[in-house]
């Protein structure tokens, strides 16, 4: 697949980098973490990636958001990531969407809504709450079944234990 093709639906790449963030959501998985993986992406190129992490890093900031944007303000220099698309495969917390606004992401694409603590659209509206000065542009679901499959499986794994 070439992804620098002219006329390539945004939906296409955007699949094309959501399986790139599954594949970082396994390497959580295979680390004993929540399987979430987030990849940041500039002119189709990865600038920034992670995954879940705050067991094996012992700490409470330890998302797969926080890392891909930490990963690429250290790549890049610089805290802002302008003109940048997070890809997530599961819908940010408040924390997360916070460093999101903060780091003036231009657009998040999310996998699965998370109805416990989702601050995209689930449980809060943090991202498009109009007195933020920046309000980065949102698509979900986004291989959401995928996701969600990953995540079921990694929870019933683990109950089964």
């Amino acid at each position: 697949m070439d992804k620098t093709l002219p006329g390539l639906e945004d939906v296409s790449l955007d699949q094309f980098w959501m399986q790139h963030a599954l594949a970082l959501a396994r390497q959580a998985a295979a680390e004993g973490e929540v399987p979430v993986g987030a990849v940041l992406v500039r002119n189709n190129e990865v600038i920034g990636e992670g995954w879940n992490r705050p067991i094996a890093s012992h700490d409470p900031t330890g998302h797969a958001e926080i890392n891909a944007l930490r990963s690429a303000a250290d790549r890049i220099g610089n805290y802002r990531l302008v003109d940048t698309t997070l890809y997530v495969t599961l819908e940010p917390c408040v924390m997360c969407a916070g460093a999101i606004i903060h780091a003036r992401v231009k657009r998040l694409v999310y996998g699965v809504t998370e109805p416990k603590t989702g601050a995209v659209v689930s449980v809060f509206d943090v991202l498009t709450d109009q007195r933020h000065n920046h309000r980065p542009a949102v698509t979900g679901g986004v291989m959401a079944e995928q996701c969600a499959r990953l995540l079921l499986d990694f929870f019933k794994t683990r109950r089964a234990k």
